[in-house]
């Protein structure tokens, strides 16, 4: 699905493709050293510094999910962020596009 991402702000506003991660990688370390939990609302992001909050937004169905950065990713394709499974499915991305799993 396509999402937009912005800082609490409002400074930073790309648009792309957004996919999720879950139950594979629960538990194994992020970038941050944390290990990850999927109930958690957090994202990966290739740049942006760790704890950035981000405003996602599901531009299929207008549904919003405040996210944190704890990891680096996605890792190459046309995907701008990752997202954790209980983001998707706030953003009801999970249902619609679960082929986009990484």
């Amino acid at each position: 699905a396509d999402a937009a991402a912005a800082e609490a702000g409002g400074r930073w506003q790309p648009v792309g493709i957004a996919s999720w991660y879950g139950a594979a990688h629960e538990g194994r370390p992020t970038a941050t050293g944390r290990p990850y939990r999927m109930r958690e609302l957090t994202a990966a992001h290739p740049t942006l510094p760790h704890g950035t909050r981000l405003l996602v937004t599901n531009l299929r169905n207008g549904r919003k999910v405040v996210v944190r950065v704890s990891d680096r990713g996605p890792q190459g394709g046309k995907r701008i962020i990752d997202l954790s499974r209980a983001a998707a499915e706030r953003l009801e991305h999970a249902r619609e596009a679960a082929t986009s799993n990484a």
